[in-house]
């Protein structure tokens, strides 16, 4: 994954997380892209975000699509990319619960399928975000999105950027989700802290970011879907 030319397919990381003793973490890193700018602090404000979606640059996402793993009727759904306007902005995100169905125990953002009756793909991460961690919209500011993500099990993603204002209330449904946490935005938007990892499973090569993030005595492994979006927005914001 070189910066000179960034590949169009990312790995497969759900059957991954489901083979016998698989640990994403111990996976080793293949490299660390700390020859990459950050993202300038003055960008990483509110008045510059707007600006950067209402004007956006000329760029190309680096991670469009995992590898197919499932035979299975493509599905769109959202999520929300909600950057909390603190003194330091940060991002929120999500560790699932364990006993879900797909992605359990994974680090993600509030989102989801979409439904019939959302018109936009906004309207489906505003829902999902209000069901999982109860973010009222009253409290967004929708910026805008990226390009779609495509996972191994033909789910197409839309990121939702949005500002969330801190007075925000955060309740999160104990079903779906097991933590609430927030990353400085300005951690993910330096590439020194996104880590490459390369992995071989029954002849086939499988590559994907990690941006684990220590939190006091807690680590949280930011990974696959999450990460390969995340990367995208250094780019959109680097561009």
């Amino acid at each position: 994954m070189s910066s000179s030319s960034p590949p169009a397919v990312s790995s497969v990381i759900v059957p991954l997380s489901s083979l016998p003793d698989f640990d994403p973490r111990q996976v080793p890193v293949a490299g660390v892209d700390t020859h990459l700018p950050a993202v300038p602090a003055e960008a990483q404000t509110p008045q510059a975000l707007r600006a950067r979606f209402a004007h956006p640059p000329q760029w190309e996402p680096e991670v469009v699509a995992e590898k197919k793993f499932m035979n299975r009727e493509p599905a769109h759904a959202s999520v929300l990319l909600a950057i909390i306007l603190r003194e330091q902005p940060t991002v929120l995100l999500t560790e699932r619960t364990t006993h879900l169905s797909t992605h359990s125990g994974q680090v993600a953002f509030p989102g989801g399928r979409a439904d019939a009756e959302d018109a936009t793909p906004a309207d489906t991460a505003l829902r999902e975000a209000q069901e999982e961690v109860g973010l009222a919209g009253e409290f967004v500011e929708v910026l805008g999105t990226l390009p779609t993500y495509v996972t191994g099990s033909s789910f197409i993603i839309t990121p939702v950027v949005a500002l969330v204002r801190p007075d925000c209330v955060l309740q999160p449904n104990p079903y779906e989700v097991a933590d609430l946490f927030e990353v400085p935005l300005a951690f993910l938007l330096n590439p020194a802290n996104h880590r490459r990892h390369v992995f071989d499973h029954d002849g086939v090569h499988r590559e994907w970011f990690s941006m684990p993030f220590h939190d006091g005595e807690k680590t949280h492994f930011i990974w696959g879907a999450t990460a390969g979006m995340l990367r995208n927005f250094y780019r959109f914001m680097q561009a």
